[in-house]
């Protein structure tokens, strides 16, 4: 689901960020799920949450540029509503899975 609304809202950026920000959050939210299913496959706990642990990075990452596209006004604060308490669900079952 983060992964369908980050496509969604990268429909909303301007086409000269097509290398920039929308490359980035492209790339972010791929990682999100690839990390986490590779991180899955792994026997090693240790190698399993470090892949977790990206995924999570990923997430941050996520976050950190849809701020930055709201404050460039490439975006509207109410473009996030929808996918803002998804970040931190995301966020928060990657914490417990890194640490559990």
């Amino acid at each position: 689901m983060l992964l369908k609304l980050t496509y969604k809202i990268l429909e909303k950026l301007p086409k000269n960020e097509e290398f920039g920000l929308k490359s980035q959050l492209r790339r972010a939210a791929v990682s999100v799920s690839s990390n986490i299913a590779e991180g899955s496959g792994r026997k090693s706990i240790a190698e399993r949450k470090r892949f977790y642990e990206i995924a999570r990075s990923s997430v941050i990452e996520i976050d950190s540029q849809l701020e930055a596209s709201v404050a460039l006004q490439f975006i509207k604060e109410e473009d996030c509503e929808e996918i803002n308490p998804l970040i931190m669900e995301e966020f928060k079952m990657l914490t417990k899975m890194i640490e559990g």
